[in-house]
């Protein structure tokens, strides 16, 4: 008989002294409840899981990473470090003045125990602290991803009860501890606004363009699968009041950008300007039809991360309506990339081949299934373990590289991987070739951008050597990415995965160009 839990008498006095009786009363009741309940050998399954999943937080690390190369470095790091802050409380204080017998194992329904259970007092619990805390502290930079986190959070936080790991009582006062920590946190150093991240993008030239008070002249096209990972507000009640003039066309998973557009622009009351509604995907693809019928863009923040429509100042609906209705707007620089004999794209942020690409790959195999951010957890693990370099072919010198980022527009040196530009007016472009010299891990790392976020990873040594790094500041470059093991490699622009060409004997060239005041867009 395991006996484990009677090695430490001095926490059963202090949870005596300390608990009132009613609340160790209520936690017997809620712990019988609980085991008696059947939520099924798949339910057992999934808490058991999610409970050993967080284990020395692991799963909140795994989650950090990939929002800090999602784009939101500050919440990854808001959280990791409310999370440290939290676990450390909870275990090394808490536990100590608290203490506390855990729940027997042997009242455990077999399917759900546990292969060992920690012989640590029992109050409060560490995970659901360190759970707390981490979404807390996303939240607080990021409320939209702070809800998609939440429930995850609040599965582990019960999964220690269903298991029998703790009493509800402990997961509850995890659960202070945690958000306590976080907040206190956000005391002494406050939140930033997202637009503070495109407050160094250099602006590019002021225009005046139609003004669209009530939408008249205004082509709405809503990308219906564009940012459902994270919450938005139904964007049809704010059109509806401020445009009601504006015609609208919902773009569904079978539809066309391009047919749509092309359908309104041939009617017998053409458009003035084209509204990208959804993504930066959605709104490069918008941008490239309106550069075609050199029409004005007003891109909208309806997608994941809307980088390009970020760097602009556009963070919220009202503000791209805002400038739209009193008309002013920016000629800015765009790329032009060209990929075997097919239209040359328009590219407003970056293109990229290589690991950011594979990762891209082996998040949209598992995102039907799982959704966006678990299927980037689990991509993110796959790459890190599996990727392998590339070889690439640049002014005739063949190399072998983790990746190869251009980014429109010069961009932060410090940074190895350039998802939002940083210049708006640009005939430049900025290339940052990873060499293949050092392992996976430090590869993916390059991928997390953000100061904050780099000089963690730098004390950990998770980023690749500064002389890894090749920096080339061209107007157009032409890149020949050859073949990796018999398979064509894909590539990226704008955070989309693109279809390469079909394979030639030895791969395909990417022919990227820097365009200057190629793109007239609305902006505050």
């Amino acid at each position: 008989m395991r006996l484990e839990r009677l090695r430490h008498p001095i926490f059963s006095i202090r949870r005596r002294r300390v608990l009132p009786r009613w609340v160790r009363r209520a936690d017997r009741s809620i712990n019988r409840r609980v085991n008696a309940a059947g939520v099924g050998p798949v339910g057992d399954t999934v808490f058991r899981i999610a409970s050993r999943a967080a284990n020395r937080s692991m799963l909140w690390f795994a989650i950090a990473g990939v929002l800090a190369l999602a784009g939101k470095p500050r919440a990854a790091l808001r959280g990791s470090a409310s999370l440290v802050l939290a676990s450390a409380l909870a275990n090394l204080v808490g536990k100590r003045l608290f203490g506390g017998p855990r729940p027997l194992w042997k009242d455990v329904p077999v399917g759900r125990r546990l292969g060992s259970y920690p012989t640590s007092a029992s109050f409060p619990s560490g995970h659901s602290a360190s759970a707390a805390a981490f979404v807390t502290g996303v939240a607080l930079e990021s409320p939209a991803v702070g809800a998609a986190v939440a429930p995850l959070a609040a599965a582990v936080a019960y999964s220690r009860v269903h298991v029998g790991a703790h009493w509800a009582s402990d997961v509850l006062g995890g659960i202070g501890i945690g958000a306590a920590v976080a907040a206190v946190g956000a005391v002494i150093l406050p939140p930033r606004r997202p637009q503070s991240e495109s407050s160094v993008a250099e602006t590019g030239t002021r225009v005046d363009l139609p003004e669209a008070r009530d939408g008249e002249g205004l082509l709405i096209v809503l990308n219906e699968e564009a940012g459902t990972s994270v919450l938005h507000a139904d964007p049809r009640p704010v059109f509806a009041s401020r445009l009601p003039r504006a015609r609208i066309r919902e773009m569904g998973p079978d539809d066309r950008m391009d047919d749509i557009v092309r359908e309104e622009v041939a009617s017998a009351t053409p458009p003035r300007v084209l509204v990208a509604y959804g993504g930066d995907g959605s709104v490069a693809r918008m941008a490239q039809l309106a550069r075609e019928y050199s029409l004005p863009l007003l891109g909208l923040p309806g997608g994941t991360f809307n980088h390009f429509v970020r760097a602009l100042g556009v963070d919220e609906l009202d503000v791209g309506l805002d400038a739209a209705s009193t008309g002013r707007g920016l000629r800015v620089g765009v790329g032009s990339l060209a990929v075997g004999d097919d239209t040359p794209l328009t590219v407003l942020n970056t293109v990229s081949v290589g690991i950011y690409p594979d990762f891209v790959a082996e998040r949209i195999r598992r995102q039907a299934r799982w959704g966006k951010w678990i299927a980037a957890v689990v991509a993110a693990a796959i790459v890190v373990r599996r990727a392998r370099p590339i070889t690439v072919e640049m002014d005739g010198e063949q190399m072998s590289v983790w990746s190869v980022f251009a980014s429109v527009g010069r961009n932060d040196p410090g940074r190895v991987s350039t998802m939002q530009r940083r210049r708006l007016s640009t005939g430049e472009l900025d290339l940052r070739i990873l060499h293949a010299r050092d392992s996976r891990l430090r590869a993916f790392g390059s991928l997390a951008f953000g100061r904050r976020t780099a000089a963690v990873l730098r004390t950990l040594r998770l980023l690749p050597r500064a002389s890894d790094v090749e920096r080339r500041v061209v107007g157009d470059v032409a890149v020949r990415v050859l073949l990796r093991d018999g398979q064509v490699v894909p590539f990226a622009h704008d955070g989309e995965l693109e279809d390469a060409p079909a394979s030639t004997a030895d791969g395909y060239v990417l022919r990227l160009a820097a365009l200057s005041s190629a793109l007239d867009v609305y902006a505050p």
